[in-house]
C-alpha cells in the first residue's frame, strides 16, 4: 500500500531530505585521492549526529555495518566503507546517505569524481544524472510510475548504456523503504499510478556494459558482472498537485 503523506509528514520528510543532502555538501571537500572510504563514513556520521541532531538510517539496517554506502567504480550500490578502500585519481564513486530526523527518513545520493576522470567515466556520470532528471520530469499526478522507467531507459540506451534491473527506487519518509518499488526501466510489472502526496526516490543505476549484477560474499556489495563502470544519482521526490518537488536539495539551494 502506497502511503499518501499528510501535510505534517511532508514537512518532516522535507526537513530530513534537505539535511541528508547537506551531508553530501559537507563531505564534498574531503572526497579526494588518498582518503579511505571509512574515514569519509565516520566524518559523515559525526556531522549527522553533532551538527544535524539526527542518526544514520543505514547502520544496523538488516545488519548493515556502516553509516553510509560508498560505491566505487564497478560497484553498483551498497558498497561498504573500508579502511582498505583508498580513493585514487580517476575513480568515480557514489555516496548514498540516509538519515532519521524527528522520526522521518531522508535518502539521497550523488556521484563524485577523483582528479582527472576518464572521458567514458565522466560521460557515464553525466548521462546517469540526466537519466535521473528525465525520470523526475515524468512525475505528476495520475501518471503511471512506468513513465519514469521508460524515460530513464530510453535515455540510457540512446548512449549505449544499460539500466540495472536488480535494484530500484522506493517510497520513503515514514519508513526507510516503503511501497512502491520504482523501476528505472520499462517494466510491465510497474502498474501503480502516481498521486499527490506520494514521496519516493528515483535513483537509476546505469552501467557502461551489461545491466547484470551480482552481490559479493559480504552480502551487501553489488557489482557489475562484467566489471564495467556503474554510476548512480538519487533524489527523493514529492508528487504535488501540478507535478513534483525535489525534496533532497541542500539547504543553500
Amino acid at each position: 500500500m502506497i502511503i499518501i503523506k499528510t501535510p505534517e509528514q511532508i514537512e518532516g520528510i522535507r526537513l530530513a531530505s534537505r539535511l541528508t543532502a547537506d551531508v553530501l555538501e559537507m563531505i564534498t571537500p574531503f572526497v579526494v585521492a588518498g582518503v579511505n572510504t571509512q574515514e569519509l563514513d565516520e566524518r559523515m556520521n559525526t556531522f549527522i549526529i553533532n551538527e544535524l541532531g539526527a542518526i544514520s538510517a543505514c547502520i544496523g539496517y538488516h545488519g548493515y555495518p556502516k553509516y553510509t554506502c560508498i560505491s566505487v567504480n564497478h560497484v553498483i550500490c551498497h558498497g561498504i566503507p573500508s579502511l582498505t578502500k583508498i580513493l585514487k585519481n580517476g575513480d568515480i564513486l557514489n555516496i548514498d546517505v540516509s538519515i532519521i530526523k524527528n522520526s522521518y527518513f531522508g535518502d539521497t545520493s550523488r556521484m563524485f569524481g577523483i582528479g582527472r576522470v576518464p572521458i567514458m567515466a565522466q560521460k557515464l556520470v553525466d548521462v546517469t544524472y540526466e537519466c535521473m532528471m528525465l525520470g523526475i520530469e515524468a512525475v505528476k499526478p495520475n501518471a503511471p510510475f512506468n513513465d519514469i522507467g521508460i524515460a530513464i531507459q530510453k535515455h540510457a540506451q540512446k548512449h549505449n548504456f544499460s539500466v540495472v534491473r536488480d535494484f530500484c527506487g522506493h517510497g520513503v519518509g515514514v519508513a526507510f523503504h516503503e511501497d512502491p518499488q520504482v523501476m528505472h526501466y520499462d517494466s510491465k510489472q510497474s502498474t501503480d499510478i502516481m498521486q499527490e502526496g506520494m514521496i519516493f526516490t528515483i535513483e537509476p543505476m546505469i552501467n557502461v556494459g551489461k545491466y547484470h549484477s551480482k552481490v559479493l560474499a559480504d552480502g551487501w556489495t553489488a557489482v557489475t558482472k562484467d566489471h564495467s563502470l556503474s554510476a548512480q544519482w538519487e533524489h527523493a521526490v514529492l508528487v504535488t498537485a501540478t507535478g513534483y518537488e525535489i525534496l533532497s536539495l541542500p539547504s543553500k539551494l
